[in-house]
């Protein structure tokens, strides 16, 4: 570790009652404007599915995804739970099922609550007055719009010539600089980034998708949130480097994303496709599911590739 991260919370631009901190740059003129150059032949589903013994982040204790069967057609003949009789429960096939997983499992979005610095949360909310038993009441995945904007790769490793960048690689300004320049483009307010770092061509072997990430270094952090993106994301666990190279702070890139620029975060993206077929421009199209108070949520964003200006 070489240095002290020294980051603080910040005091939206947008005044005290504001959740959405970059998501504020999200423009409606710039959205239509996108949706009428969509390809709309053509999609590519950024997300990864669920199952059970899927990869996911467990080291800080956090359970693994499971799902259970809570209904199946012959067990609704047996036990009757819903009181219509055997005849009508063989005739209908009734299932269902009960879905158990931290939120921050597969494709997902962090929001603003997730992380904060000194018990404070972006817009100075802290601790004691808003979170309460159940979840904070500032800065949840449920305050999260959809986002319609023009989203933009930044190929690492394509740019770097490689498969996939090496474990603990750090990711800095020139690399995003050359990523933006080999693709001939530039970032504009309200855009979404994407970082691809290949590890994601490994998915879904947890061994070679978890741990150690190469990803963002906190300069390179610093300025793509000059740039004024709305959102930020990755092909791995926390679109930054890791381990952290700042003794004051175990995910500096977070506490900078969330707490001092108020930029969502998307993690464990596929970007397999996109890198595949050069699309480095598009229009994103993304939802979380409305959590409330929950630091982050499954999302599946879906990138269409756009017609020349």
């Amino acid at each position: 570790m070489s240095s002290r991260a020294g980051i603080k919370v910040a005091t939206s631009p947008w005044g005290a009652a504001d959740q959405l901190g970059a998501l504020n740059y999200l423009n409606a003129e710039k959205t239509a404007a996108l949706l009428s150059r969509v390809d709309g032949a053509h999609s590519y589903d950024l997300s990864i599915d669920y199952f059970v013994g899927m990869p996911s982040f467990q080291g800080a204790g956090d359970p693994g995804y499971q799902i259970f069967m809570s209904h199946t057609p012959e067990g609704t003949v047996v036990d009757n739970l819903n009181g219509v009789g055997e005849g009508v429960n063989r005739h209908v096939c009734y299932s269902g099922d009960v879905v158990f997983m931290y939120t921050h499992t597969g494709t997902h979005i962090d929001a603003l609550n997730h992380f904060g610095v000194d018990g404070e949360i972006y817009n100075n909310y802290k601790a004691d007055e808003h979170l309460g038993s159940r979840g904070w009441n500032k800065g949840g995945a449920e305050v999260i719009p959809p986002i319609i904007t023009r989203g933009v790769l930044l190929d690492i490793a394509k740019s770097q010539g490689v498969d996939c960048l090496p474990d603990s690689y750090a990711i800095s300004v020139e690399d995003c600089q050359k990523a933006l320049a080999n693709a001939g483009l530039t970032l504009e307010p309200g855009d979404v980034a994407f970082v691809r770092t290949g590890r994601m061509r490994y998915w879904p072997e947890g061994s070679k998708v978890l741990g150690n990430p190469p990803g963002l270094s906190l300069e390179a952090a610093n300025w793509l949130t000059s740039q004024r993106i709305s959102v930020i994301g990755a092909d791995q666990e926390c679109v930054e480097v890791g381990p952290s190279q700042h003794e004051d702070n175990w995910l500096p890139g977070h506490c900078h994303f969330l707490a001092e620029s108020g930029v969502p975060m998307m993690e464990l993206l596929n970007l397999e496709e996109l890198s595949r077929d050069s699309i480095e421009e598009f229009c994103l199209i993304a939802a979380p599911i409305r959590l409330r108070g929950a630091s982050g949520a499954p999302v599946r964003p879906i990138a269409l590739p756009l017609h020349d200006r």
